[in-house]
């Protein structure tokens, strides 16, 4: 993990079309704005997590699987098992 200091209207730069950028500093909050282009998903890592478990229930209910849904997250990512019938 990179970790770097920014202060409020610096920038961090991410491969060619992705720019993080500090907009205000609050406390123990900081707001942050990000720039990328429309085909790159940006999310909250909670939102994130609800959506790919919403996917993945979805997949499930495709696949007439039993839902033995394990879940662990681990530095942002997400690892979900499933059981198929049969």
């Amino acid at each position: 993990m990179l970790v770097v200091t920014r202060r409020i209207d610096e920038s961090i730069q991410i491969g060619d079309d992705i720019t993080v950028t500090i907009l205000e500093i609050n406390g123990n909050q900081a707001r942050i704005g990000i720039s990328a282009p429309s085909d790159v998903a940006v999310n909250r890592e909670e939102v994130y997590v609800r959506k790919a478990m919403e996917q993945h229930k979805a997949e499930l209910r495709e696949a007439k699987a039993e839902p033995a849904i394990s879940y662990r997250k681990s530095r942002s990512v997400i690892a979900c098992e499933t059981q198929k019938e049969g």
